[in-house]
């Protein structure tokens, strides 16, 4: 294992230790019918999706490291569905399309656990749901707003707690308050990732690993360029998350910012004896997200974005180092469970998400070119996301004129993020003032006027700010 592959956590350890192998990188020229950039969950359910459906499609993936080894394999591994984006997608789509998108996001919790199944693949899927809590007074009854528009169109999956049902679920003492939706699950996301291109190689996939990409040439047919290698391709796939930025037309689409983690030792008894005795998704309600959830084996896995953001989104090593607000993360990890002091904290790590002003991930095909489609802004969101997204860059890649190519995600009319420098300063001085603000809240106080200013233009969290009316 390289210096770089410590610092991706116990979930990339857990997968290097089951397959170590790596598929050789790209020293030719050669051609496909569809180059895939990025080999994370986006660019590998899309081959897979491509593959099955037509399997004399030559596909091929390029990855500048190992498949799994960016976002797709250092997240939480919570598969929640969209049901809490309902109000931003009605923002972009209108209702019926809002409820269309959410149904298929839907369907690919189980469409996860039915191919782990089908394919032998140990990724720990378990369908236990999602408990979204209050862990403040002020944010008791936060996701009302949400779950009333729901109720109004006859859609709303979302139980809700007795405040000790959902203290006992979360087995932590800071649970104020709860809903529930049952159809959620948690992955081992580096050992799903590892599984999927397992998958892909068996279909005929070429995958080309430790082979980044140092040039897109948008001629028609486009040509990928490698270091040592190019591949002329009928279609182009962008699905590089976060470094998808590196293109003008994407940049300012996304902020590059990190979620940060950590993982305790295995205490199952204890844990079990909490409450928190099952694969359950747990989140508060802060835009600042805590979220976290225990392992088959007894461990915590606590996350929340406190650490770096990338200037003009050049991400270079910033998140292959030692993740630098560990401390931050566990001191709220021990408040929300103070009888866990003792136990120690073995790993943490951190990796980039691409952040969209609505959450939201945007598809379609880059400045216009019709043989290069990509995929952005999934928002930290996409483990579940991505297996029905996959659904529209293969409908676009094929030039299906069906409801996926049409999708109310195609080709959004997204509000840009500024220009640099004012995108990162602007980003750390919303950031810290959300931190500010939430903080304040967890003792009952209010923030000062400019605190709440500079929090008002902070993207949208699950539940938008402004509420459509339908």
């Amino acid at each position: 294992m390289g210096q770089n592959d410590m610092y991706r956590g116990f979930w990339y350890a857990q997968a290097l230790d089951l397959d170590c192998a790596l598929a050789p990188p790209l020293e030719e020229t050669t051609q496909a019918d569809v180059c895939i950039i990025g080999g994370g969950f986006l660019g590998l359910w899309s081959a897979i999706r491509m593959k099955k459906a037509n399997p004399r499609l030559d596909v091929v993936i390029i990855e500048k490291d190992r498949c799994g080894s960016g976002a797709s394999g250092r997240n939480g591994g919570l598969a929640n569905n969209w049901w809490a984006k309902y109000l931003s997608l009605m923002s972009i789509c209108g209702e019926a399309e809002a409820r269309r998108i959410c149904e298929a996001a839907q369907s690919a919790i189980d469409e996860i656990g039915n191919f782990c199944r089908e394919h032998g693949i140990d990724a720990q899927y378990r369908k236990d749901g999602w408990l979204w809590t209050a862990s403040n007074r002020r944010q008791h009854n936060s996701w009302r707003v949400l779950t009333e528009s729901l109720e109004k169109y006859n859609a709303n999956p979302f139980r809700e707690l007795s405040a000790d049902d959902a203290r006992q679920k979360s087995g932590s003492p800071r649970t104020l308050s709860g809903i529930f939706d049952p159809n959620a699950a948690t992955v081992q996301p580096a050992m799903l990732s590892r599984g999927l291109r397992r998958v892909a190689l068996e279909l005929g996939v070429r995958i080309y690993e430790k082979t980044p990409l140092t040039r897109l040439e948008r001629s028609k047919p486009p040509i990928v360029h490698t270091p040592r290698g190019q591949i002329r391709a009928k279609k182009v796939v962008i699905a590089m998350n976060a470094w998808g930025a590196q293109f003008p037309e994407l940049k300012r689409m996304i902020v590059v910012m990190s979620s940060d983690m950590i993982a305790t030792a295995p205490v199952k008894a204890r844990l079990d004896a909490a409450g928190l005795k099952d694969g359950v998704c747990v989140t508060d309600s802060r835009t600042v997200l805590n979220y976290w959830r225990n392992t088959p084996d007894g461990r915590i896995v606590f996350g929340k974005p406190l650490g770096q953001f990338a200037f003009a989104s050049k991400i270079g090593t910033l998140y292959d180092r030692p993740c630098p607000a560990a401390d931050g993360i566990t001191r709220e990890l021990r408040s929300f469970y103070p009888q866990l002091a003792d136990v120690p904290v073995v790993s943490s790590w951190t990796g980039p998400l691409d952040r969209a002003m609505k959450g939201l991930p945007n598809f379609g095909y880059l400045g216009g070119h019709r043989d290069i489609v990509f995929g952005i802004g999934f928002s930290g969101n996409g483990v579940a996301t991505t297996v029905f997204a996959s659904r529209i860059i293969k409908s676009l890649v094929l030039e299906a004129n069906d409801e996926w190519s049409n999708c109310g995600l195609v080709e959004q009319k997204m509000k840009l993020l500024p220009p640099e420098p004012f995108r990162f300063v602007g980003a750390r001085m919303v950031r810290n003032a959300l931190v500010k603000k939430e903080s304040l809240e967890d003792l009952d106080r209010d923030a000062n006027a400019l605190t709440n200013f500079l929090t008002s233009l902070a993207p949208a969290g699950y539940v938008p700010k402004k509420v459509v009316k339908g």
